[in-house]
């Protein structure tokens, strides 16, 4: 039996992009395992195999347990909470930080932006709702894999395939039970982080009635994208237990489409959109994605045919999903 040392990948479930250390096999390890494995001597020709091929992401938030205002951070920030608990107990680290005051119009730019830059990325959460804190939103971060394992177009025809039912044809139309492909990308109508500094004033302006209570959080994670994952947030578990997996298609999301989490409740998810579909063609395209990303959208949320919620897409420069 060959053993190629370029074959082991060894990782912890319960790392993703923002946690955990890189770990190598010392040579001698590697060599008593070759031996084993083949069943022969072997030389420390053999390359050193890296296990664990994620970069490590820092985590700045415990440096805010000694410096709560951010400061060795290059931050001002207001009275604030650490956030670590989780369905399991506590987390080794905090997961998130949450401003106690409400967030307002303006709020977005002069703390999220300034902490994108030290690695922690804005995300409004929604306190107001019964779970009476983003403590008790059951964050599951050890269920979580790292988005970049997955194929977005991959995971969007499995959801596809899993839910276009023969009794849903007339809702899916134009399209049939076979996966459409992906939507190809916008052309810009905003920067991106414009957009989304844009979508969270409207969002803190007090004329949305559905969330009810939002603050300003700040989670370490490599792009917006990858923040439900980063924080173990679990609003698609009756749908997907592994938010990552949506979390690539978030990443896919962002290069075509220029998205930004921008919001998140116990179960709903708000991205703003800087290339929204400026046709009904291209409308139906992303309206499958979107099918395939959270079918409560429309089967249960929202106009009941995929043609019907795609009218509603053009345009449009936020998205919001919700799983029952």
């Amino acid at each position: 039996m060959a053993v190629s040392p370029q074959a082991v990948r060894i990782r912890d479930s319960k790392q993703n992009d923002s946690h955990g250390p890189t770990l190598q096999v010392a040579p001698a390890a590697w060599k008593t395992f070759t031996e084993f494995a083949t069943g022969r001597p072997t030389e420390l020709s053999v390359p050193t195999p890296t296990v664990g091929v994620m970069a490590t992401l820092p985590n700045p938030l415990p440096k805010l347990t000694t410096d709560p205002s951010g400061r060795s951070l290059g931050l001002q920030l207001p009275p604030g909470r650490l956030i670590d608990a989780t369905d399991e107990g506590p987390w080794h680290e905090p997961l998130l930080w949450h401003a106690e005051k409400a967030a307002a119009p303006g709020t977005w730019k002069a703390l999220g932006m300034p902490a994108a830059r030290a690695g922690l990325l804005p995300v409004l959460v929604d306190l107001g709702g019964p779970q009476d804190g983003v403590g008790n939103w059951e964050l599951m971060p050890d269920e979580m894999s790292y988005a970049g394992d997955h194929d977005a177009e991959e995971l969007l025809a499995e959801y596809w395939e899993e839910n276009a039912e023969e009794e849903l044809a007339v809702e899916i139309e134009p399209f049939g039970l076979e996966w459409p492909g992906l939507a190809p990308a916008a052309s810009p109508t905003a920067d991106p982080d414009t957009r989304a500094a844009q979508l969270a004033d409207s969002l803190t302006d007090g004329t949305r009635p559905w969330l009810k209570d939002p603050h300003l959080a700040l989670v370490p994670a490599r792009r917006s994208a990858d923040i439900p994952a980063a924080m173990g947030w679990t609003g698609p578990l009756n749908y997907e237990s592994d938010t990552a997996r949506l979390g690539a298609v978030l990443r896919s999301w962002e290069d075509r489409f220029g998205i930004r989490v921008v919001a998140l409740t116990f179960d709903t998810l708000t991205v703003s959109v800087a290339a929204p579909p400026a046709t009904l063609a291209e409308a139906e395209a992303v309206a499958a994605e979107h099918f395939a990303f959270c079918p409560d959208n429309i089967t249960q949320n929202g106009p009941d045919t995929l043609r019907a919620y795609a009218k509603e897409l053009i345009g449009d420069p936020a998205w919001s999903f919700w799983w029952d």
